[in-house]
């Protein structure tokens, strides 16, 4: 044994004086600094892309994908939105379970393939509604259960619709195309990201009837997206971004508003009494009180003039003295 290294004697004396506090520890240079673990390899999802800007354009793509599956199929499915979700590839083919329409799909300018995943129940409703029906759906299928050519048929049309309405609601933020590159019916066959890579879902739950609920998600992997992260980044903008226009509409709205009808109201000064003495009031009854040195003008109930009462052409009138503030809340 190497004559730099302890014995296990030694190593043994070493441990009970670190337990016993006999021999000191933290001793060394920087014992006080702090640290966090990090994956090097790992996908930061905090940096880049705003959720809350895909949650709205999803709720545009919903409005516009309603109306085309009612122009095409003669459906109008109810769909409910959920918030766009950052996963792991992994985890989201572990809640999948076919035999599913999963569609490959490119979607230009961005870099690599997405998913449109098209639950059964969905093909079978639109189907059904589509020959007449009431939209109904069907129970469990087997995993290997194949689409006929009219189910797939009738997929191509939803995709159709898909993509048409979701290039509208994409169009205030940037332009896109898609492209459909191929289909499978098991989900674990289409790799679009690594397991451990983060992915974009956008979850679409349907439901034609009681009886007829379903899905339709669009995964985008997430390193797509970075590219227009800072668009996706920025606030959503409320108008054009016209300073002219803001300008016209500012003055449309201030003329409109001077014919708004106001209604106004003298209080020449307030009484302060009891539930006991209102009520025993009767015809005839003077109230004393202190009068101010002005009326006050009422608008509501907010104060607009202090105002002196008199006549104007035998017609009781107010003359304006002092504009009132109005109290910050």
């Amino acid at each position: 044994m190497s004559d730099s290294l302890l014995t296990a004697e030694e190593l043994a004396a070493l441990v009970d004086g670190v337990v016993t506090g006999a021999v000191e520890v933290d001793t060394g240079y920087n014992v006080d600094a702090k640290f966090r673990k990090h994956d090097l390899v790992a996908e930061d999802s905090s940096l880049g892309v705003n959720v809350a800007s895909l949650d709205m354009i999803n709720e545009r793509f919903i409005r516009l994908f309603r109306l085309g599956m009612l122009e095409v199929l003669r459906t109008s499915p109810r769909i409910n939105p959920t918030r766009a979700q950052i996963v792991r590839f992994g985890d989201y083919l572990k809640e999948l379970r076919a035999p599913l329409s999963v569609n490959i799909v490119r979607m230009a300018p961005l870099r690599g393939y997405s998913m449109v995943v098209i639950e059964p129940t969905m093909v079978f409703s639109s189907l059904d509604s589509f020959f007449g029906g009431f939209g109904r759906g069907v129970g469990q299928l087997p995993a290997s259960r194949m689409f006929t050519l009219t189910e797939s048929r009738i997929i191509k049309i939803i995709l159709q619709v898909l993509f048409r309405s979701f290039k509208e609601a994409w169009a205030p933020l940037a332009p896109v195309d898609f492209e459909h590159v191929s289909s499978e019916i098991n989900p674990q066959f289409a790799q679009i990201a690594d397991e451990n890579d983060l992915v974009i879902l956008n979850r679409f739950e349907t439901e034609a009837s009681a009886q007829s609920v379903g899905f339709v998600d669009m995964v985008i992997p997430y390193m797509s997206l970075k590219p227009i992260r800072d668009l996706l980044r920025s606030r959503v903008q409320t108008g054009d971004g016209n300073e002219e226009s803001d300008k016209v509409w500012h003055a449309e709205l201030s003329q409109a508003v001077q014919d708004a009808e106001v209604e106004l109201e003298v209080v020449l000064g307030k009484v302060q009494t009891t539930m006991a003495k209102l009520q025993n009031l009767n015809e005839g009854d003077i109230l004393y009180f202190k009068k101010p040195d002005f009326a006050r003008l009422m608008s509501g109930d907010l104060p607009v003039f202090d105002v002196e009462v008199g006549s104007q052409n035998n017609q009781t009138a107010v003359l304006l003295v002092n504009p009132v503030a109005p109290h910050p809340h």
